[in-house]
């Protein structure tokens, strides 16, 4: 079966459906980032005390608090679910494109280890392993960076000619 720049071939109306879809996809994805960054201010340090908590800090602006347990897997488990999902998706219209199969194979393969070490390692950083923080940092990183690159490539592959 052929399926190397099926993408380009759909009708109009298609493109402009999935074009659409990978928009709002994007801008829930950039909207979660801006989130991350309210939360951590994108430091390790940050990323430790949004779950860790900073008592122990007299002089924080925000007083934070460890998350229990509950709170942890609820977010572990809601965010390793439906970022399998985003990822399924768009991984799904990378292959439709027009691009050697090795990078197609790294932008669709890499965001699912991204998302077990970000999430995974946010549960492990919450249990005591600190230097998780960077594991989560670059992770988190290389996943924003393989579903940027891949919503470019569909984007572009999408509408031009």
């Amino acid at each position: 079966m052929k399926y190397n720049g099926l993408l380009s071939t759909f009708p109009s109306e298609i493109k402009l459906f999935i074009g659409t879809f990978v928009v709002i996809l994007s801008i829930g994805y950039y909207t979660g980032l801006l989130f991350v960054n309210e939360t951590t201010d994108a430091k390790p340090s940050g990323i430790t005390e949004n779950y860790l908590g900073n008592e122990e800090d007299e002089d924080a602006e925000v007083m934070k608090f460890k998350k229990s347990s509950r709170e942890m897997l609820t977010t572990v488990h809601t965010h390793i679910l439906s970022m399998s999902l985003i990822f399924f998706l768009l991984g799904g219209l990378v292959w439709l494109t027009k691009l050697p199969k090795k990078l197609k194979l790294f932008l669709t393969i890499e965001p699912f280890l991204s998302v077990l070490l970000t999430f995974g390692g946010i549960y492990l950083l919450w249990s005591g392993l600190f230097w998780m923080k960077y594991v989560i940092m670059l992770s988190g990183a290389l996943m924003t960076l393989t579903f940027t690159l891949s919503v470019l490539i569909v984007i572009s592959q999408l509408f031009n000619k």
